[in-house]
Order: structure tokens, then C-alpha cells, then sequence
């Protein structure tokens, strides 16, 4: 790929950011590289795909965020249906949050934002309910969205729909910079396994828990988290659980997503473990008895890209031509909406408005510099 065919903005990670950002790109008719290793290890595609700003509890510039990229996901989600012909499976279901006692359900960060549930409430949204859990919070507001069966199939053939080129199996070896210190181009191995120097003058870092691997200076590191899946029955549970440590999501045919371990210690080590299972199924026994006598449909990890307070890196990056869209940990669904449409506009040079402007200067990559 000679200069002058090389994509005026390379994305580098073909997971969800980096096919959210890639198809609004071209939706303004920006021309777009993707260069992703293995799409398939990308954490859209093991996340659960909640959509739960307020029932997460979020505090601050994160919930500031999260509210904001909720408001934009109707019209998001139409974009992408729109231009792929495929359903995203968006759901607003609305997400239960129990508690042992009504102290803890008022200590909540956003107890405010959500209603009150006794436990006869409870059991009417959420029949079957372990007995431990006497008051709860619903949050009607936040929802869910299928981005492991759905959104992700859906936004990959938008943007091919769109024009948007892809290198997969391709792993990025480095970032070149020229003498005045801007972005000049990348060194990469393809998937045949040469070597080759593409040239660009701007990128978009969408690659996730590697993404210090490019980038050194970004406080981005890995949690790897074990999910499994649940065949119920259809309708047996309509609403999202979100309880301490685990929560299960009901697709529509009845499939139940529960998620998921936390393992801040496991760096990038591969696999399934038996205490990460075993934590599953107690929390399973604990939130919905009925549910342990469902048979068991799927099992899977994959790694979140956290930083020191789980917020998510955007904007520009430590040097020109490179943007950021990587850190999201948990939030990476509810978040790709904003992210997408925050990160186009800064690719795009477009003067943010006073809103965008504010989560930029939120999430800039140095923020925890003293």
C-alpha cells in the first residue's frame, strides 16, 4: 500500500471502538484503514453489553459520560441498522439493583436516579429472587444491547458498506514519528508475516487492554473476566439483575448472559479457571435459585482495559496525529456511542461544543499526572 492509497485515518483495533469510530468516520466520507490481530479476542465481543450508566452506580464525569452516550444510542443504533440491513438487538429492559438492606441501597450512588423496591416489588419484577435480598432499585432508564450475536456483526457490515478497508491478523510493532515528533506512519507484521511501514499523518489507538503495548505512557492495563450463558425459558426473566460481583442479562430468545469475574491480578493469562467459574454459579445461586438448574450454553473470557479510575482514555494522545479511544473497562458498550461520536469529531478537526469540549478535558490521557 503505497502512500497515496493509504487511508487518510488508520484505526488500530478492529473491536468495538474501533468499528464504532471507523464507520462514523465514513459516514462523514473519511477514507479508513482498521488493522486488527484477532477481532474475535476483542472485548465487545465477550462484554454483556449492558447499558447501565445509573444502575452501575457511576459517580461524576464517568456518569456524566455514560448519561450522555445513553441519550445518543437510539440514533446511534438506527445509524448502524440503517447501513448494515441487521438488527443491533437493542433492548431498553430496564435493570433491577437488590440489596440486603435499605441502608445500603440509600448509601448507593444513584439511589436518587432510580425507584424504590420493596421486597414484594422485587418479586414482581424479578420472580424467583434468592430471599436474601429485601429492597432494591430500578432503574427504567438503562438497558441492554445483543453486541456479542448482534452489534458487532451489524457494525462490521456497515462500515464494509461504507467503504471501510480492513487488515486483519495484522499486529502493529510500533509507531514511527518524524523529527518534529508527529505521527508519520506505523511498522507492522501481517498475518503472512512480513514486515511492512505503512504511512499516515493520524491514527485512532482503539486497541484496547494492548494498548500500552504501542503506547507506553498510557496508564491502560488488564482485567480479565470469565462470563457464561444460560439457556432459560422464554420471558422466565424479563428485567437485567445487577447484583454485587455478578449480573445476568435475558436476551429475548431466552438466553441469559452472567457476568463476571474481576481478576485484576490475572494479567493476560488465557483460559477458564475453576474459581472463576465457581464465583458464577454462587452468585447465580444467590441472585436467582431457579436459574442453577438451567443448562449451561456457553463459557468465555476476555480482558478489560482499565485505568486508575476506570475511566476511559479520549481525545488527543502524547504526541500529533495520534487520538485515543482505549481505557473503557466496563463501560466499553454503554460508552461506544459517545466515544465514536467524540473521537470522529476531534479526527475530523470539527470545534466541539462546550459539552464535548468538557468530557475531552474529563478523559484526556495525562489526567492523573500530579
Amino acid at each position: 500500500m503505497t502512500p497515496a492509497q493509504t487511508p487518510a485515518t488508520l484505526v488500530l483495533g478492529g473491536g468495538l471502538m474501533g468499528l464504532a469510530i471507523a464507520h462514523q468516520l465514513a459516514r462523514h466520507n473519511q477514507t479508513v484503514l482498521v488493522i486488527s490481530r484477532r477481532r474475535s479476542e476483542a472485548a465487545g465481543f465477550v462484554a454483556a453489553g449492558m447499558l447501565a450508566p445509573h444502575a452501575e452506580g457511576l459517580s461524576g464525569d464517568l456518569l456524566r459520560l455514560g448519561q450522555a452516550s445513553l441519550e445518543g444510542i437510539p440514533r446511534w443504533v438506527a445509524q448502524i441498522e440503517s447501513d448494515s440491513g441487521l438488527s443491533c438487538g437493542l433492548r431498553t429492559s430496564g435493570i433491577v439493583v437488590p440489596f440486603r438492606t435499605a441502608s445500603e441501597r440509600d448509601a448507593y450512588p444513584t439511589a436518587q436516579l432510580g425507584l424504590t423496591l420493596d421486597r414484594a416489588s422485587l418479586d414482581r419484577e424479578i420472580p424467583g429472587l434468592g430471599p436474601d435480598w429485601t429492597t432494591g432499585l430500578l432503574f427504567e432508564q438503562d438497558g441492554q444491547i445483543d453486541n456479542r450475536r448482534r452489534l458487532m456483526r451489524a457494525l462490521e457490515r456497515a462500515c464494509v458498506s461504507l467503504g471501510v478497508q480492513f487488515m486483519e491478523g495484522a499486529e502493529v510493532i510500533d509507531l514511527e514519528r518524524d523529527s518534529a515528533g508527529h505521527l508519520c506512519g506505523i511498522h507492522l507484521r501481517s498475518a503472512e508475516g512480513s514486515e511492512q511501514h505503512l504511512h499516515c499523518r493520524q491514527a485512532v489507538l482503539c486497541s484496547g487492554a494492548w494498548s500500552q503495548h504501542l503506547v507506553p505512557e498510557l496508564p491502560v492495563f488488564p482485567v480479565k473476566g470469565q462470563m457464561l450463558s444460560l439457556q432459560g425459558p422464554r420471558e422466565a426473566l424479563k428485567r437485567v439483575i445487577f447484583g454485587p460481583g455478578i449480573y445476568l442479562v435475558p436476551r429475548e430468545d431466552g438466553l441469559i448472559v452472567v457476568g463476571a469475574t474481576s481478576e485484576r491480578d490475572a494479567g493476560f493469562a488465557e483460559g477458564l479457571t475453576p474459581d472463576g467459574q465457581k464465583q458464577l454459579q454462587t452468585g447465580i445461586n444467590s441472585l436467582l435459585p431457579m436459574a442453577a438448574n438451567w443448562p449451561p450454553m456457553e463459557r468465555w473470557w476476555g480482558f478489560r482495559p482499565c485505568t486508575p479510575d476506570e475511566g476511559p482514555l479520549l481525545g488527543s494522545g502524547p504526541f500529533p496525529g495520534l487520538w485515543l479511544a482505549c481505557g473503557h473497562h466496563r463501560n466499553g458498550v454503554l460508552l461506544a456511542a459517545i466515544t465514536a461520536e467524540l473521537t470522529a469529531g476531534a479526527v475530523m478537526q470539527k470545534a466541539p461544543n462546550a459539552a464535548a469540549k468538557a468530557l475531552l478535558e474529563a478523559f484526556r490521557w495525562n489526567r492523573f499526572e500530579n
